[in-house]
């Protein structure tokens, strides 16, 4: 089993501190010192292109980008790089989201993946005109994945349920491949449906024993309902040369941020609905005065980034081989996938993809790239 690494795509914009625009008018964070231009965004995706990661996840919301749009432009700009797009089964119709997978993979050479994201905000779901209720939505998902992939089956599918009915849903051809589903979800709602539609499970970065503990409910729903599951996970980075320089950056990141901006956001992220972002804040206790190194919830994961980021809120910090230890420690619990990120995310691209690619190839963790002689007895004692 071998790694398989994504970058993100910073669609609400991008800066050397924590750019956060969480719902919209709402945020805290400070303002993004570069915009979300298509130059800029293309940059990103060419340096991720050529430093070998598989893929960018392009997130949804009110606060950013729309993925599809933005995605769709940067196909002609690359080559082999698959577009991760987040979209939200509540505010597309089923056959149209089946549709437009479909044309995406025809029009990109099969280089679409899907994240299915359910959303655990009340607030940000109603200004897609959506009032369910957090089990509705879930439930409402179950459906709309029950009905694309009968539409991607190649015959009329007729589907009724309790939020969702189509009659005669058809596409023009099914998409070839057929894209994988990225899903995530904490609640009791979430994990059954997970089970029965995702591909990849994804979970945010928690401390190992937590993720492990997840990829074990997961794995024996899945196992229940005849299928398997892949697990990913959803992490920042910070990797350097030396630990030293890679503590002193999350410093940086953690002084730019004053107890106002944190105040609110952790007022906001405390009253989600999302089982998940309620774990994210349980984490770090929304205290910044723990320090740099008082926020490192585990052996060089750091929780400072969801002092006012939503969603991923935990970063690998440390040099290169470190970072390498910890994704090799997720990866023995099972977790096959890493879609990470980095402020600025160009510069970040660079220093993990040279500095922590490496290596994992040396480890022999990459697919197509043999170990080169890695003797983790060896490094632990230089280390």
């Amino acid at each position: 089993m071998s790694v398989t690494l994504h970058w993100f795509l910073p669609t609400s914009g991008d800066g050397r501190t924590i750019v956060e625009r969480f719902h919209a008018n709402r945020s805290p964070g400070p303002p993004a010192h570069r915009e979300a231009g298509i130059d800029y965004l293309a940059q990103v995706a060419r340096a991720a292109e050529r430093l070998g990661f598989e893929g960018v996840l392009t997130p949804t919301g009110t606060w950013c980008e729309d993925a599809w749009l933005v995605t769709a432009a940067l196909i002609r700009e690359t080559r082999r790089l698959k577009y991760l797009v987040a979209f939200r089964p509540g505010s597309v119709s089923p056959t149209l989201a089946a549709q437009m997978a479909a044309t995406y993979q025809r029009i990109s050479g099969g280089r679409l993946l899907l994240n299915v994201v359910t959303g655990g905000d009340a607030i940000e779901q109603r200004r897609f005109g959506d009032w369910h209720d957090h089990d509705q939505r879930y439930a409402r998902t179950d459906e709309f994945l029950t009905i694309v992939r009968g539409v991607w089956g190649g015959a009329p599918f007729d589907f009724a349920g309790e939020h969702l009915r189509v009659e005669g849903a058809t596409v023009l051809a099914p998409p070839d491949p057929v894209p994988s589903v990225y899903f995530g979800g904490s609640s009791p709602a979430a994990l059954p449906v997970a089970a029965r539609h995702a591909d990849v499970y994804l979970t945010w970065g928690e401390p190992p024993g937590l993720v492990a503990d997840k990829i074990g409910k997961v794995r024996r729903l899945a196992e229940a309902e005849g299928r398997r599951v892949r697990f990913g996970i959803r992490l920042h980075t910070i990797s350097r040369d030396t630990s030293g320089e890679a503590w002193a950056e999350a410093g940086k990141l953690l002084n730019a941020l004053n107890p106002e901006q944190v105040a609110k956001a952790q007022a906001q992220l405390a009253a989600s609905e999302s089982v998940g972002q309620q774990r994210m804040v349980a984490l770090h206790g929304g205290d910044p005065s723990k320090g740099v190194r008082g926020l490192e919830i585990h052996p060089n994961l750091w929780a400072g980034i969801g002092l006012v980021r939503g969603g991923a809120g935990t970063a690998l910090v440390g040099s290169h081989t470190e970072v390498a230890d910890l994704i090799e420690e997720y990866h023995a619990l099972g977790v096959e996938e890493f879609v990470l990120s980095g402020y600025p995310h160009l510069e970040e691209a660079y220093w993990f993809g040279e500095g922590v690619r490496p290596e994992l190839a040396r480890r022999g963790l990459l697919a197509g790239e043999g170990s080169r002689g890695y003797d983790r007895e060896a490094v632990t004692a230089v280390r």
